[in-house]
């Protein structure tokens, strides 16, 4: 895909409206990339200015510190912190929850203050402003139930943005018994995703895929690509991959605009 870099623009004398950050998830793997792709499609479709950083781009130092590991984390942040101080944009936005996390709430306190959005809040917003506009929902009156990422949801508070956008593809939002306020983890947060769980009774992505299939839905809605992969884990523990799919909220909304 042709998506011009922050550097790039700069060179042009130009600034973009938005910064989007890919974060290591959206860049390198396989599946993350499909979410980077359609989220991409949609700020082209929306005809919003955006640019990201390319190859300075690194790590936000989330995994680090989740794990313990704060001199790590300073690390990642001061040297992203100057990266992005040497541009001029109006605001970030990243289809990551912990990336957003780690932006918007932890990098001020070393000298790095944007404003920081995640996808569905810019995505919920395009949609209410006209700018895209679902042409042929593929999922008028399906189930579709929606996980709250931790750091999206119970984190940062943020509950409506996703949903608003199922809601505008005509679908059949069933929520989890677990969900909003209540929502339960899928098992990667943490740094968990970097590590073998500890014994116990039953992984919670199990737990958490359980809790899905049980609302009948044959689509998983996720708006994290950590998530992502713990509830594709889950359903195909189940064994059900062939009857139910999980797609991020921008995949979505992709296929129907």
């Amino acid at each position: 895909m042709d998506v011009i870099t922050v550097k790039e623009m700069k060179d042009k004398g130009i600034d973009p409206e938005i910064l989007f950050w890919v974060g290591c998830a959206g860049s390198f793997d396989d599946r993350a990339k499909k979410i980077t792709k359609s989220f991409v499609n949609l700020l082209n479709k929306a005809g919003v200015s955006f640019a990201v950083l390319g190859t300075e781009e690194s790590c936000t130092g989330d995994p680090a510190k989740r794990a313990g590991n704060e001199f790590l984390f300073q690390m990642q942040a001061v040297s992203n912190i100057q990266i992005l101080n040497e541009y001029s944009f109006k605001k970030i936005v990243t289809t990551c929850p912990h990336c957003f996390n780690t932006l918007k709430n932890e990098y001020p306190e070393l000298g790095g203050n944007y404003d920081v959005f995640h996808h569905t809040e810019l995505l919920s917003q395009l949609i209410s402003e006209g700018k895209i506009k679902v042409k042929k929902s593929d999922f008028n009156g399906k189930k579709i139930t929606f996980h709250d990422p931790c750091y999206l949801g119970r984190a940062n508070k943020i509950y409506e943005a996703p949903r608003k956008i199922i809601d505008s593809l005509k679908a059949e939002l069933k929520e989890m018994k677990s969900c909003k306020e209540k929502g339960l983890c899928c098992g990667a947060g943490g740094a968990q995703m970097f590590k073998e769980s500890e014994k116990g009774k039953k992984e919670v992505n199990i737990a958490r895929t359980e809790e899905a299939i049980e609302t009948k839905s044959k689509i998983i809605a996720a708006g994290c690509p950590f998530c992502n992969t713990m509830l594709t884990d889950g359903v195909k523990n189940k064994k059900m991959e062939k009857n139910i799919s999980v797609l991020d909220v921008a995949e979505l909304l992709d296929k129907s605009t």
